[in-house]
Parts: structure tokens; C-alpha cells; sequence
């Protein structure tokens, strides 16, 4: 019953958005800080009630095989007997290239998440605000020890076929993209995804 963009939920996605990246920070270099492990429960809940009425889109439709397609990676700190890339990370490892892709669709959107995670937007062209925004991501995935795009996490370009042959029936999520993406948009995407630094 996703309904896509809408005031109410722009109010808890762009509270969380703003909330996350500085939290995020504050509890890896001190997990024992509780008040920022409670701004991150509250970004986490404000989150969840901006998308679980207005919905997600591409990344999270390219996340499913992304995870599905796993074959050795173990992320650190997980105690799994068996190979996983966890949803979270399954998202956000395609979100720059798809931020780039979406970006010319919906500049001021982007722009105004670019902001609300802490970067300076004061002189940056529309025309570049999926750059920017994705840049902004790049540099938290970087802080965070996420990895370095989809290739790290033991994907190919040879996979791209079947990565964008398992997203694209996703429509559920994907069709509330601001920009749509068919199959040779999709392979790209992913050849975007394999790399970021």
C-alpha cells in the first residue's frame, strides 16, 4: 500500500535522515554512548514510518538480489554459519549509483537530503545534486567501514545480467522511483554499484 512521496512522511524521512549520519558516528567510536544509541533507535523509528507509508524504490528493489545472489561474504561482527550481505547493507551499497541515476528527476529532493545530512549545498548546481548526494553517502559508507561497492562484497560484472534480471520484477518498490529504470538502465546501475573509492 506504498503511496510514494507525501508531506506527512517527507516529515519523519527528512528527521531521520538528519538524525542518522551524526548519531551513526558518535556509536562507532563509543558504543557505550547511549544517548546517541537512542538518537538512532528514534531515526530508525522516524524511518520506518516515512517509508513504511510512502515507500522505497530502487535501491531497496535492487538489494534483493544483491543478497540473494551472496556466495562467500560474511560481514564482520554478524554470527551467522553461513554467507550473508544483510539487507541494510544490500540497500545502501547500490544507493550512490542509483542517487546519481535519480538525481536529474528530482534535484531539489536530492539536494535537500544532501543537506540534511550535513553537506554544504550553498553553491552546488541541480544538475548536480544526485553527485552530491551520492558523494555524501560514499563518504558515511567510508567512516562506517562499509564496503566498497557491490565488488566487495564478491559480485562481478558478470553477475550484472542476472542482478538486473532479479530486480526488475520488484515493482512493488521500483516503480516509485522518480526516475524509472528498465533492464540496460539496471545492468548499468549495477556496474555503478561495483566500486565507489
Amino acid at each position: 500500500a506504498y503511496q510514494g512521496a507525501n508531506p506527512i512522511s517527507d516529515i519523519w524521512a527528512a528527521r531521520a535522515i538528519e538524525m542518522t549520519p551524526q548519531n551513526m558516528l558518535r556509536v562507532l567510536a563509543d558504543p557505550e554512548d547511549d544517548e546517541a544509541r537512542g538518537e538512532m533507535l528514534m531515526a530508525a523509528c522516524f524511518a520506518g514510518i516515512g517509508f513504511g507509508n510512502a515507500g522505497v524504490h530502487l535501491p531497496h528493489g535492487m538489494s534483493y538480489p544483491v543478497s540473494g545472489m551472496v556466495r562467500e561474504y560474511c560481514p564482520e561482527g554478524y554470527l551467522s554459519d553461513h554467507p550473508l550481505i544483510p539487507h541494510g547493507m544490500a540497500v545502501t551499497l547500490n544507493a550512490p549509483a542509483v542517487f546519481r541515476f535519480t538525481g536529474q528527476a528530482s534535484p531539489e529532493r536530492h539536494l535537500s537530503a544532501a543537506k540534511l545530512m550535513g553537506a554544504d549545498v550553498r553553491d552546488v548546481d541541480l544538475k548536480d545534486a544526485g553527485e552530491l548526494l551520492a558523494q555524501v553517502i560514499i563518504d558515511l559508507m567510508r567512516k562506517t567501514g562499509m564496503p566498497n561497492g557491490l565488488s566487495a562484497v564478491g559480485l562481478t560484472p558478470e553477475d550484472v545480467e542476472a542482478l538486473a534480471a532479479g530486480t526488475l520484477p520488484q515493482h512493488r518498490v521500483t516503480k516509485l522511483s522518480p526516475r524509472q529504470a528498465g533492464a540496460e538502465d539496471l545492468k548499468q546501475l549495477f556496474l555503478d554499484a561495483m566500486r565507489y573509492w
